[in-house]
C-alpha cells in the first residue's frame, strides 16, 4: 500500500505546518488582547480615566475584528483562485508585520496622538491577516487529508488556538515577571512582540516548503475556479454562510471574554495577581488542547453535527456558572471554571475545521470558510471585552455578563441544528 502511505506522509507534514504558521498567528493576535487588558490604556490612553482607558484599549482590539471579514474576503477571493498556499504565505508575512511594529510603536507621552492612531492602523493589518489565516490553513490541512480522517487532520491546525494561547500568555508571564511592574509597564511589555519576529521567520521557512492542495490543483486543471468566489457563494450558499457563522458565535464570544476581558475582570476585581491570571488561562489551553484532537478524531466515526451540537449546549449550561463560580475568588474555583469553559470548547473546536470545509465547493471553499468564521468574530469576539466591561460598569454585578454568554450561546445551538451532517461526503460531493 505504498500510494496510501504517501498521501499520508504528505498530509501530516502539511497539517504540522499549516498548525505551526496557524499557532504564530494566533500568538500575535493574542499578545495584543493581553496587553490591551493590562498595560495599553496607561501608555496610549493616558489622558483619559482608567475605565475609560480599558474601555478605549478593548475598542482598538475590536478593530483587528472588523478587519477580519475583508481578509477574509480577500485572501478567500485570492485563494480561491490562485491557491491556498500564495495567501498563506502573505498573512503571515502581514501579521509578522504588524506585531513587531506594534513592538517599536511609541507611546502617546512621546509621539502624541499619532501613538493610538497608529496603534489602531496596525491592529487593522492584524485583523486583516488574521481573516484569511484561518480558512487557508483549514482548507491546506483538510484537502490533502484521505477520506474518513478530515476531521482528525483539521484538529491539528485548530490545536494553533490553544498553542497561541499557551505561547503568548507564557510569554508575557515571563515578561512580566522578569522585571519591575514599572519596567514592565515602560518597555517590558514589548518583548513579547518583538519575539514574534523570530517566531514569523520559522513559520515562512516551514509553510514555503509545502505543496499546494491537490483538490486545489485539480480544480484548476478542470477550469473551475471561479472569476469572483465571494459573489458566488454569498448568491449559491448564503444560509450556509449565516448558520456557520451563528455556530461559532458563542465559540468567538466566549473565547475572548476569557482571553481578555477575564484578566482584568480578575486582577481588578477578583483581586488575583496578573501571574496567577495568565498560569490559570494557560493551564485551560493546556487541557483543552488534547480535547480538540479527541473530540474531531470522535466526528470522524459518531458525526460533527453531534459532537457540535452537544458541545454547544454544554457551553450554554456552563456558561450559566462561569462568573458565579470565579465570583467565590477561590483559586480552585476560578481554575474549574476557566479549565471547563476551555475544555467543553474543544467539542466545537475539534470538528469545525472539517464543517467548514465541507459546508462549500472547492471553487468558493476558501470564501465561504474564511466569511463564516470572521463574521462570527466580528458579532462575537470584537464587542465581548465591550460588552462585558460596559455591562459591569453600568451594573457593579457580572449576573448580566452572565446572561449576555448565556444567550449568544443559546443562539449558536439553534444555528448548529440547522447545518447538514457532512462527515460521510467526500469533498468533491459538493462540486
Amino acid at each position: 500500500m505504498p500510494a496510501p502511505q504517501s498521501v499520508s506522509a504528505e498530509a501530516r507534514r502539511v497539517s504540522l505546518a499549516s498548525a505551526a504558521g496557524t499557532t504564530i498567528e494566533w500568538y500575535d493576535f493574542f499578545i495584543y488582547g493581553t496587553a490591551a487588558a493590562t498595560v495599553f490604556g496607561p501608555q496610549f490612553f493616558p489622558q483619559i480615566s482608567e475605565l475609560a482607558g480599558t474601555l478605549a484599549s478593548f475598542a482598538t482590539f475590536g478593530i483587528g475584528f472588523i478587519a477580519r471579514p475583508l481578509g477574509g474576503v480577500a485572501m478567500g477571493h485570492y485563494g480561491d483562485r490562485f491557491g491556498r498556499k500564495f495567501m498563506l504565505v502573505w498573512s503571515l508575512m502581514l501579521m509578522g508585520g504588524a506585531t513587531l511594529a506594534i513592538g517599536l510603536l511609541p507611546t502617546y507621552a512621546q509621539i502624541g496622538v499619532w501613538a493610538p492612531t497608529l496603534l489602531v492602523l496596525l491592529r487593522f493589518v492584524q485583523g486583516f491577516a488574521l481573516g484569511g489565516e484561518w480558512g487557508g490553513a483549514v482548507l491546506m490541512s483538510v484537502e490533502h487529508a484521505p477520506d474518513g480522517r478530515r476531521g482528525l487532520f483539521g484538529s491539528v491546525v485548530a490545536l494553533g488556538l490553544p498553542a497561541g494561547i499557551i505561547l503568548s500568555n507564557l510569554v508575557f508571564l515571563i515578561a512580566s515577571t522578569s522585571v519591575a511592574a514599572s519596567e514592565f509597564a515602560a518597555w517590558g511589555w514589548r518583548v513579547p512582540f518583538v519575539a514574534s519576529a523570530v517566531l514569523v521567520a520559522v513559520g515562512l521557512w516551514v509553510r514555503l516548503g509545502i505543496a499546494e492542495s491537490p483538490v486545489f490543483a485539480s480544480a484548476v486543471q478542470a477550469h473551475a475556479t471561479r472569476r469572483l468566489p465571494i459573489v458566488d457563494v454569498l448568491r449559491t450558499d448564503a444560509r450556509t454562510v449565516l448558520l456557520a457563522a451563528g455556530s461559532y458565535l458563542s465559540i468567538s464570544t466566549l473565547g475572548y471574554v476569557l482571553l481578555v476581558y477575564f484578566v482584568t475582570y480578575a486582577t481588578r476585581q477578583l483581586g488575583l495577581t496578573l501571574p496567577v491570571t495568565l498560569t490559570l488561562i494557560m493551564l485551560s489551553a493546556i487541557v483543552a488542547a488534547p480535547s480538540i484532537v479527541l473530540f474531531a478524531h470522535w466526528s470522524d466515526r459518531v458525526g460533527r453535527r453531534r459532537m457540535m451540537r452537544w458541545g454547544l449546549g454544554a457551553l450554554t449550561l456552563w456558561s450559566l456558572i462561569f462568573f458565579p463560580l470565579a465570583d467565590t475568588r477561590s483559586v480552585p474555583l476560578v481554575a474549574l471554571s476557566v479549565i471547563g469553559l476551555m475544555l467543553i470548547q474543544g467539542a466545537y473546536l475539534g470538528p469545525q475545521p472539517a464543517v467548514f470545509s465541507e459546508l462549500f465547493p472547492t471553487a468558493v471553499r476558501y470564501s465561504g470558510a474564511s466569511l463564516s468564521l470572521t463574521l462570527a468574530s466580528v458579532f462575537g469576539g470584537a464587542v465581548a471585552p465591550l460588552v462585558a466591561t460596559s455591562l459591569f460598569g453600568m451594573t457593579g454585578t457580572s449576573r448580566y455578563v452572565t446572561v449576555y454568554i448565556t444567550a449568544v450561546s443559546v443562539v449558536s445551538w439553534l444555528c448548529s441544528l440547522g447545518l447538514p451532517e457532512t462527515f460521510r461526503d467526500s469533498l468533491s460531493q459538493r462540486d
